[in-house]
């Protein structure tokens, strides 16, 4: 199993926080980097946060000051933390491996943050 497999979503109150999780079976080498990604009903999918084989993270704007990406690579996964969610956080959010054999996308969690 390649596929990277999400977990940690469900449904928070506004101002609440969660911590999303991103496990990998170990097959996948020489990654370059990992990241989240999100989509809301009728929108296009967009960025959330990267981090690099080097341990670089990188935030979109709406995110930045209350999201943080990190991994533990000897468990094979990666997680993101949000607090002081808002509704319009709500979507699902995807996991995303960047390796030298391709890329790879996990089937998303559902966060949805009520008001």
């Amino acid at each position: 199993q390649v596929q990277p497999v999400e977990s940690g979503g469900g449904l928070v109150q506004a101002g609440g926080s969660l911590r999303l999780s991103c496990a990998h079976s170990g097959r996948l080498v020489n990654i370059n980097g990992m990241g989240w990604y999100r989509q809301a009903p009728e929108k296009q999918r967009e960025w959330v946060a990267t981090i690099t084989s080097g341990g670089g993270t990188y935030y979109a704007s709406f995110v930045k000051g209350r999201g943080t990406i990190s991994r533990d690579n000897a468990k094979n996964t990666m997680y993101l933390q949000i607090n002081s969610l808002k509704p319009e956080d709500t979507a699902v959010y995807y996991c995303n491996i960047n390796a030298v054999t391709g890329e790879y996308w996990g089937q998303g969690t559902q966060v949805t943050v009520s008001s």
